[in-house]
């Protein structure tokens, strides 16, 4: 685990592996950005020149490295770009930050510590800075032994923050809720990397079990015996095809303080074969993943309670492996829900929405302030929304809002989508209640009305559809690695925290 440090020593004083510094591009050439100055100095005020001969233009994502002068203690300097620079009076956001000093951890593999001499004015910046690179230094390297040797590179093992101010209660307070929020999205990526052979209901819930003892989290564990009293069949619908049998999890925190209550329900399918109704080839080799929304409320509700946030959280992970076999459940088959409703089951491989409909209802029953269910619900999104962003429907439109401008703070790519009560008909089903499919246009919309029909009445009630972001195929970029991003974590934890602080 990448530890984190915040410095007051200067640029050219700290002994550590490499130095981190900002540089834009401006209508004058290459700048050096803020923070650097001393560094800027020991090149004799030529570092931007120096980075120009060396082609670098200060674009985002770009990093250059190049031999330290004499005056720093530091062997390494690495440039990082921010993009174009900021106008007069104003300073480089957030978000931007947070992926040059992603791309920075990431290219300092290997390396023991880093000082961050990136631009910041704030607590606000500092924290967005230690995000970038706790996040950007993640690797799983969890069945690597054979990589594991000498010539191994490990993630940079420390941050060192420099123009923080250690013994200032909001640069200290920002630094331990960076610490506690990364550690937890990468626990999250952990999750939705291990392979699905040893990650399956069971394994994930007596990890969320262990993890509920360590931070104080009430957990509760159903099994397929107290889910078939419970008469929770969707989630064994989901589930019957599998050896390994399906698991309702919750785990809780809560406050003393806390005035409102908020429900997070996650997708938990360990692997998704779409069951009776198989995947064709090429579409098989990710699906771990399909938890993705189990590991993001997971991770979230002890986010929550690691930084003490005065709201009660209340996470619902709906586990389950989709398998087919010949006790699987069949297209044509009807589940009698846990709410009572009939389900007839036209695919099988639009299971998701099956077990977060149980989860819904049960967690409708304790009348909380709000729901929020994230899942990687549906390829129809990722064909509307691309890769990297993520949907958003609600049956509040205001809530919906909240939710779209938290995920632009934060960081994470989100779009405002509808429910189309036109396409409700689609699922009209002869034989029971509701069939699980409908028009094939519009599907992820479809998932969403369908998902509506299982929430309590009078509940605020949002969904995040993350199949496009949730696993990233490509190459590492800003903080993001190759595999599990840990997609939503961080627009939940600010979800919660707006509704400790009463604004929704």
């Amino acid at each position: 685990m990448t530890a984190l440090t915040l410095s007051t020593a200067g640029a050219a004083t700290l002994r550590a592996d490499a130095l981190v510094v900002g540089v834009a591009k401006s209508g004058k050439g290459l700048v050096v950005a803020p923070g650097a100055e001393a560094v800027d100095k020991a090149f004799d005020g030529r570092l931007a020149a120096v980075l120009e001969t060396l082609g670098a233009a200060g674009a985002e994502g770009e990093a250059t490295k190049l031999p330290a002068p004499a005056g720093l203690k530091a062997p390494v300097v690495l440039a990082v770009g921010l993009g174009s620079a900021p106008e007069d009076g104003e300073t480089y956001g957030a978000e931007t930050l947070r992926r040059a000093a992603g791309t920075a951890a990431r290219t300092l593999n290997g390396a023991r510590k880093a000082a961050f001499a990136l631009p910041f004015t704030d607590p606000e910046g500092a924290e967005a800075i230690a995000e970038g690179a706790l996040l950007g230094a993640y690797a799983y390297t969890a069945y690597q032994e054979s990589r594991n040797g000498k010539d191994a590179k490990k993630p940079l093992a420390e941050v060192a923050l420099l123009g923080a101010k250690p013994r200032d209660k909001a640069f200290k307070a920002a630094a331990e809720r960076a610490l506690a929020l990364t550690e937890e999205i990468n626990r999250a990526r952990d999750l939705i990397n291990m392979p699905p052979n040893d990650l399956y209901p069971e394994t994930f819930a007596a990890i969320v079990t262990a993890a509920g003892k360590e931070h104080g989290l009430k957990v509760q564990v159903l099994d397929e015996k107290a889910l078939d009293k419970g008469g929770y069949g969707g989630i064994l619908g989901v589930g019957k095809g599998a050896v390994r049998g399906p698991r309702l999890v919750r785990i809780a925190y809560t406050h003393p303080k806390a005035e409102k209550t908020l429900a997070l329900v996650g997708k938990g399918i360990t692997y998704d074969s779409g069951g009776i109704s198989l995947k064709p080839a090429g579409h098989n080799e990710t699906m771990k993943c399909d938890m993705s929304g189990a590991a993001a409320v997971f991770a979230a509700v002890v986010a929550a309670a690691r930084i003490g946030l005065a709201v009660n959280v209340t996470g619902w992970l709906a586990l389950a492996e989709n398998m087919p076999s010949g006790s699987a459940t069949r297209p044509g088959d009807v589940l009698r829900m846990y709410s009572g409703k009939t389900v007839e089951v036209l695919n099988t491989d639009a299971e998701g929405r099956l077990v977060l409909a149980d989860a819904l209802t049960r967690a409708s029953e304790e009348n909380p302030d709000a729901i929020v269910d994230v899942a990687t619900l549906t390829g129809a999104m990722v064909l509307a929304l691309g890769n990297r962003t993520f949907g958003i429907m609600a049956n509040d439109d205001d809530y919906r809002t909240a939710i779209h401008e938290i995920a632009e703070e934060v960081g994470e790519q989100s779009w405002p989508m509808p429910l189309p009560a036109d396409l409700r008909k689609g699922m009209d089903s002869p034989t029971a209640d509701i069939a699980n499919m409908g028009e094939r246009m519009g599907g992820g919309l479809v998932a969403g009305l369908f998902l509506q029909e299982f929430v309590g009445e009078g509940i605020t009630w949002a969904h995040l559809d993350i199949a496009g972001p949730a696993f990233h195929e490509g190459a590492p970029y800003g903080y993001t690695p190759k595999g599990g991003t840990g997609s939503a974590v961080r627009t939940l934890v600010k979800l919660a925290e707006r509704t400790a602080d009463g604004e929704l």
